[in-house]
């Protein structure tokens, strides 16, 4: 089994973009999260509201099945919000070797981030509920600010690998 790296952390703290970066830099692939929602679960966020536990489990099922097949041939990197402890321990236990990367995003960098995004259904009135969900991880494989360049997240993150 090859490994298997979270990139965790609230909508819009670059997960996708530094975890698509990590992948390529360790020659694996990389999933996306937001891929593996049911349409109704993108339909209810689309709408302004939060996920209820009960509509993220099937979620993240999916998802670390799909993580699990991948890391069989190849290093697999995967963006996850995964923002309680109780979704981290859920992924954990179907991928038990799990490496998880958090990435610690100020509050007024993400906002504006959000804020410019146009290519994506989480809507910016979300994000309280976003950082208002967070249970920071105690022990994550690794940390680092966003408040940074990718390039330079990336290169830290890899020393974790």
């Amino acid at each position: 089994m090859h490994a298997a790296i979270m990139v965790m952390g609230v909508s819009g703290c670059g997960k996708s973009t530094v975890g698509a970066g990590l992948a390529d830099a360790l020659g694996g692939v990389f999933l996306d999260g937001d891929d593996y929602h049911p349409q109704s679960n993108v339909a209810h966020m689309a709408a302004g509201r939060p996920l209820t536990d009960e509509m993220r489990w099937p979620w993240l099922d999916a998802l670390s099945q799909a993580v699990d097949v991948s890391r069989r041939d190849t290093p697999t990197v995967f963006a996850c919000s995964a923002l309680r402890k109780s979704y981290r321990d859920h992924l954990h236990a179907a991928i038990p070797e799990l490496k998880v990367m958090y990435l610690d995003a100020p509050r007024n960098v993400v906002a504006e981030r959000v804020a410019r995004r146009t290519d994506h259904y989480m809507p910016t009135s979300l994000l309280e509920s976003q950082f208002a969900t967070l249970e920071v991880p105690e022990h994550p494989t690794a940390t680092a600010s966003i408040d940074q360049p990718v390039a330079d997240i990336i290169t830290a993150l890899q020393r974790f690998v």
